[in-house]
């Protein structure tokens, strides 16, 4: 029995402002940009992993979810304490430098950590913590 991972979310607060992120900074592609039922649902995904998307939302998509329920989830997207995504590159320190480039809020530069990766932290526009993590080799 195969198990693979096929979607996940990231709850965004602007569509455009995440998109200029991931497909501009990170280099996603974009996969969809449709709407359904007042909300706009937005994939993006790495070229290199074609059966992997990654869904933009909002931060709480449940249409029949309450105004309270809905301020709740938004504030606790501004605090950053919604989600946190880790990607895998093959040079932590280049990916560290394109995107602070860019003007991405850095929270940690590249540092070696003990469980054996390089790793480096962002928050996208939304204020959710990426992680970028390269393997070190022994």
């Amino acid at each position: 029995m195969d198990i693979n991972l096929s979607q996940c979310f990231i709850a965004v607060d602007d569509h455009d402002k995440a998109l200029a992120f991931y497909r501009d900074v990170l280099g996603m592609e974009v996969r969809d940009d449709v709407g359904f039922e007042g909300m706009r649902w937005v994939t993006v995904g790495s070229p290199d992993q074609p059966d992997v998307d990654i869904v933009l939302e909002p931060p709480l998509a449940d249409p029949n979810a309450s105004d309270a329920d809905k301020t709740a989830m938004a504030e606790l997207l501004a605090k950053g304490l919604l989600r946190g995504v880790i990607f895998t590159t093959d040079d932590v320190d280049t990916t560290f430098e394109r995107i602070s480039a860019a003007g991405a809020e850095v929270l940690q530069e590249p540092v070696d950590q003990p469980y054996g990766v390089r790793d480096c932290a962002f928050r996208d526009p939304a204020g959710n913590m990426l992680r970028f993590n390269q393997p070190r080799t022994r």
